[in-house]
């Protein structure tokens, strides 16, 4: 459905009928910062949890309904578990309004971005079926 483009005309009528403009331009984060890898290897490690809260510390969740949301603030990955990278590639781009925000967005992937030696495989995409 991708490929065929039928999903991005579904998404556009979606838009369209919620009252918005789907030929829009997205926004655009003003400050974009790079996490790379700090070695050669495997992409082993991507913890979706730090991922997450990193994401929400540069601005796109919030802790509170009253908190305002950044809708150019969030992780843009540039590399999947079981890839592999070279030292100094970028792994992660961490895209926010708010510079000061940063190093506590690393500071949540610290320890959960992991390159190693070993071969890792892709973690299946579906692990079960729930049927009614």
């Amino acid at each position: 459905m991708l490929a065929s483009g039928k999903a991005y005309e579904v998404w556009e009528r979606m838009i369209a009928a919620q009252g918005g403009d789907p030929g829009a331009p997205l926004p655009t984060a003003s400050h974009v910062e790079e996490l790379v890898a700090d070695r050669s290897g495997v992409l082993s490690r991507l913890d979706a949890y730090a991922v997450g809260v990193a994401a929400w510390r540069l601005g796109a969740g919030r802790a509170r309904k009253e908190d305002a949301v950044q809708a150019a603030a969030g992780i843009r990955l540039l590399a999947d578990v079981g890839d592999e990278v070279e030292a100094g590639q970028p792994l992660l781009e961490l895209r926010t309004d708010t510079p000061a925000t940063v190093p506590g967005a690393r500071e949540a992937l610290n320890g959960n971005v992991l390159v190693s030696d070993e071969p890792t495989t892709r973690p299946p995409l579906l692990t079960g079926t729930i049927r009614a």
